[in-house]
């Protein structure tokens, strides 16, 4: 939903800010994705208008906040009219998650999330592990998330899993004649973290991305 609206166009890729915004007190229109949403959000209302209204009504209304909005060149769009009530919590879900607002509550994932922001996981997995970064020459053209039908094929197993993470390959995909081809050729390819990080930390990364595909965040995030 993010990417259709056209959010990453002005918020950067993935969310990660850095468009610049002549006239604005930043100087750069915010990023999505880290800790800088709790600048600008107290609460998910606040977050609902934004996205419906440009702004929280209690900003709308300040003439002082007007004032500096008038002067930026990229202002915050309205897309009341343009978003299903269900569209909206599904958006809102995304941006919560994305933002850190929404962290696992089992120490090991938790712990594995922040391992994977300091690995720069979402570099190439994307926000919270929706995927979708392109990559010239694998097999769907682009790197595969931590859910859905991609990762269903890729992952059979939590041993698979850590395999993944640890060694950036599986025998079950290397040694298979048609993967195995698309494996070698793909630009990109899973870095092997097992170098660089700790056993316990491959399992803290795996018990992350399990909390993820199994979607028990989303409940939380509303």
């Amino acid at each position: 939903m993010a990417a259709s609206l056209g959010c990453f166009g002005c918020h950067g890729p993935d969310g990660n800010g850095g468009t610049r915004n002549p006239g604005s007190e930043e100087g750069t229109v915010p990023a999505l994705t880290g800790q800088t949403q709790m600048m600008f959000v107290k609460t998910a209302d606040d977050l609902r208008e934004y996205v419906l209204d440009g702004a929280p009504r209690r900003k709308r209304e300040d003439p002082d906040y007007r004032a500096r909005m008038e002067t930026a060149a990229i202002r915050m769009p309205a897309f009341r009219g343009h978003l299903s009530a269900a569209e909206l919590e599904d958006l809102v879900t995304y941006l919560r998650a994305v933002s850190g607002q929404v962290l696992p509550e089992e120490a090991l994932a938790a712990r594995g999330a922040e391992l994977a922001a300091e690995l720069g996981c979402f570099a190439c997995h994307g926000p919270l592990g929706a995927g979708g970064m392109p990559n010239p020459g694998s097999l769907k053209g682009y790197v595969p998330g931590f859910w859905g039908a991609d990762f269903d094929d890729l992952v059979r197993s939590d041993d698979e899993l850590r395999q993944w993470i640890a060694e950036g390959e599986i025998r079950r995909i290397t040694e298979h004649r048609i993967s195995a081809f698309f494996f070698r050729r793909q630009v990109i390819k899973m870095a092997t973290y097992g170098r660089f990080v700790a056993p316990d930390d491959v399992h803290a990364l795996a018990a992350y991305v399990r909390w993820i595909r199994a979607g028990a965040w989303r409940p939380l995030a509303r």
